[in-house]
């Protein structure tokens, strides 16, 4: 019999649709003003508009998962999530430890950081 999601998990699924919608829009559709309100000059806003696609791919593929009952069907997607928010917590922090990232940054390196630490929590909690 396949193991059911548990329910702290497809709550971080809705929580994390709910974020990533917000910032993937914010990162697609507003680059530039994201740009002026962390003090930063975005010369291409394609790469912002890229990273804001990205985040929209990881959050629709959340609401997905939510949607499923079968931890089978979405152990790979959490273990992406896992992979992507750990990279992403590193690169935030060392951004704004040695490269003197903007003070907005801390929002998203708290963001990530309570991504891996769900994600990594209910993983293993799923795999008792």
């Amino acid at each position: 019999m396949s193991k059911e999601i548990i329910t702290g998990l497809k709550a971080t699924f809705l929580i994390h649709f709910i974020v990533g919608l917000i910032l993937g829009i914010v990162f697609l559709l507003f680059p530039i003003e994201l740009g002026t309100l962390m003090g930063m000059s975005i010369g291409e806003p394609e790469t912002w508009r890229l990273l804001g696609a990205a985040i929209m791919g990881f959050t629709i593929s959340s609401i997905f998962a939510a949607r499923e009952k079968e931890w089978e069907k979405v152990k790979i997607l959490v273990e992406a999530e896992i992979v992507w928010t750990i990279l992403g917590t590193i690169v935030i922090g060392y951004w704004l430890i040695f490269a003197s990232g903007p003070v907005l940054g801390w929002l998203f390196f708290i963001i990530l950081t309570a991504f891996a630490v769900a994600f990594i929590f209910f993983y293993y909690q799923q795999e008792k």
